[in-house]
């Protein structure tokens, strides 16, 4: 077996960007085994010194992100001279982003993290789509962003979690065909509804498992081929009747979900601004 590559994420801040795209790069390449060593919060030469000691008994590909001059040549004169690859993944875009701009970028370590009102409106979307997960608090859909309607395990939550990470305000709504949902939802004017379906088989399985986690019976209605096509036609149906974005989540993954649902946002708005006074 080929040894493990060890890929050290190094930062003065959090290092959750390198996270990101460290993550991003890796899924380019298959059957790769990878060590990740993470190293934030390097912010003096002393500090430095000890995380290089370390990566010299591991090595392997230092990632980093360094916005202070002196740390950062530090790093590179000394991964150099212990033969050790390092690469710093943000210069080429702030480069790119400087000459365009026409200014100098701001050595602020952690700066895209600072407690600004953008800061503020994602905690109180993450707040809001908690508060209104599972139908509940339908007086305050008006003021959603998105409302995600769907039968049940059809990663309403999660979709919803996601998105209020990125400052939107979600709510979502189980449709259950012996209990219609408030009349609410059909007289909404800000938020966009989406409705979010799925392939009945893949719907069943993933219901089946979330009965056997929970120790209940693993053969109901709940799992039934003909009751769960009928709960997701009578989904298509009200989707269809009110005119819903509709998006098969079958093989998409959250994030996949989530920018779909993002650029129907976009494209809702575009539409809009384009619409005469």
């Amino acid at each position: 077996m080929p040894e493990p590559l060890h890929l050290h994420l190094l930062s003065d801040s959090t290092g959750e960007t390198l996270e990101v795209i460290a993550k991003a790069c890796l899924a380019q390449f298959e059957h790769v085994d990878v060590l990740r060593h993470f190293w934030p919060m390097v912010r003096s030469e002393g500090h430095l010194d000890r995380v290089l000691d370390d990566i010299e008994r591991r090595p392997g590909l230092v990632l980093y992100t360094l916005v202070n001059s002196n740390i950062r040549r530090e790093l590179e004169q000394k991964t150099r001279r212990r033969g050790i690859h390092a690469v710093s993944v943000l210069d080429p875009v702030v480069h790119a982003l400087s000459a365009v701009l026409g200014q100098e970028a701001k050595g602020r370590p952690g700066r895209q993290h600072a407690l600004d009102a953008a800061y503020f409106a994602r905690v109180d979307a993450i707040q809001f789509t908690i508060a209104h997960d599972d139908g509940i608090g339908s007086e305050n859909w008006e003021e959603a962003d998105i409302l995600l309607a769907g039968v049940s395990r059809t990663s309403k939550t999660p979709t919803a979690i996601y998105l209020a990470n990125r400052g939107y305000k979600v709510a979502n709504i189980p449709l259950v065909p012996e209990a219609p949902p408030p009349p609410v939802l059909f007289r909404v004017k800000h938020p966009m509804v989406v409705g979010l379906t799925t392939n009945p088989d893949r719907l069943i399985q993933i219901r089946r498992n979330r009965l056997l986690a929970l120790n209940q019976a693993p053969e109901t209605d709940y799992v039934d081929l003909e009751a769960v096509n009928a709960e997701l036609a009578f989904a298509r149906r009200l989707f269809a009747d009110n005119d819903w974005p509709v998006i098969d989540v079958t093989r998409r993954s959250i994030e996949e979900t989530a920018f779909a649902i993002v650029r129907l946002c976009n494209e809702r708005i575009d539409a809009a601004r384009e619409m005469p006074a």
